[in-house]
């Protein structure tokens, strides 16, 4: 199979779709491997890295995605990109279709077939490719919400740790799933006292089993969440529900019950944001301030990281790559109903169920996809 990789071009994604380790593992097992001059240049990574392993350097993302039978991207295909894709090619990267009908609809009217990293699954119930990128954003939301907090950025002027003789940040992480446990993690460690906001029972006991004394837990009934969001400096947004819209968890009346200067940094924004005031920004331009109250809603938070952010996501993308090009996408969905969980996109028609309920789009399933 030729398998394209295309520089990201989503303002200031420095990630790529493909390792060098990943190329090289890609043309070992016989495939043709095409990278955009430069796709690797903000990871780290040289076009000699990539030609060394065997991969080819193209000078045009229109050559790439000419030639290729496989895209291989991070970020979800600008329209731009879109306009560039074909009847029956396939693409691997995040999507996040839900809150986004202009790109559904481009998809759908590509031909293509589109598998999410987002929804590819395992058999544990996790999402094994949204995880790095899960880690590494919960890990980063407690430091750049650090960053809102300043005073010159508009933040409360609060120092996360505090000093002797002043208490710390108070800080409330909505969501225990990854991005909030590691969320949580950070912020303990930088000296802020935490709360996580969770509605499974099972995983707030896990929580308190691990990590009791690090954080305080709590169930995110309507009640508690806003009492503990009253007395917050910063709250993270945490929230997942796998392929669809992130439900809205503070409404902007509610910020009227927040301390001034309090710091909201939105990592469901991806999904649509889980506050009502959340709106996608970039690195670039990060936060704004809505009835005093700083948001921080980077949609792509993991790529302030690009090098780290890529490696942990080559390494989770990799063997489900290996299977896509080695089989085909029709074979390997079919040996692995995990991936073909991934499945949102085929042939001009829908094949994810939370996607076609955001939108009001027809579905069909990704089993009927497997036969068309």
């Amino acid at each position: 199979m030729i398998i394209g990789c295309p520089t990201e071009i989503k303002p200031q994604e420095f990630r790529v779709g493909l390792t060098p380790n990943a190329a090289r593992e890609a043309v070992n097992h016989g495939h043709e491997v095409l990278v955009e001059i430069g796709a690797g240049t903000g990871a780290g990574f040289t076009d000699a890295d990539y030609t060394q392993v065997g991969a080819r350097i193209v000078p045009t993302a229109e050559e790439v995605f000419a030639a290729a039978e496989m895209i291989v991207k991070v970020k979800e295909p600008q329209a731009v990109e879109r306009r560039m894709l074909r009847d029956g090619q396939l693409l691997f990267t995040y999507l996040h279709l839900a809150p986004d009908p202009d790109q559904t609809h481009d998809l759908l009217a590509s031909g293509a077939t589109c598998i999410a990293y987002e929804t590819v699954t395992d058999d544990r119930g996790g999402l094994p490719l949204l995880a790095p990128m899960s880690e590494v954003a919960g890990r980063l939301a407690p430091q750049v919400g650090a960053w809102t907090l300043q005073k010159a950025n508009g933040g409360r002027g609060v120092l996360m740790g505090g000093v002797p003789g002043v208490g710390p940040a108070r800080v409330v992480v909505i969501g225990g799933g990854v991005v909030g446990t590691h969320a949580a993690r950070i912020a303990a460690g930088m000296g802020a006292d935490v709360t996580v906001l969770d509605r499974s029972l099972l995983r707030l006991r896990y929580l308190d089993d691990v990590f009791g004394g690090a954080f305080k837990t709590s169930y995110a009934s309507a009640g508690n969440t806003m009492e503990l969001a009253h007395a917050a400096d910063m709250i993270i947004g945490a929230v997942l529900i796998p392929g669809a819209a992130a439900p809205k968890l503070i409404s902007r009346a509610q910020l009227a019950d927040l301390k001034p200067g309090a710091a909201l940094v939105d990592v469901a924004i991806d999904q649509g944001g889980c506050f009502e005031t959340s709106r996608a920004t970039t690195h670039r331009d990060p936060v704004y301030d809505v009835d005093g109250i700083m948001h921080y809603c980077v949609a792509n938070m993991p790529g302030a990281v690009a090098r780290t952010a890529t490696i942990a996501l080559g390494n989770a993308t990799m063997p489900f790559m290996l299977a896509l090009a080695d089989k085909g996408w029709r074979q390997a969905c079919s040996d692995d109903p995990h991936l073909c969980a991934g499945l949102n996109v085929h042939a001009g028609q829908l094949t994810y169920a939370a996607v076609g309920e955001a939108l009001g789009i027809d579905v069909i399933t990704p089993e009927a996809a497997l036969k068309h």
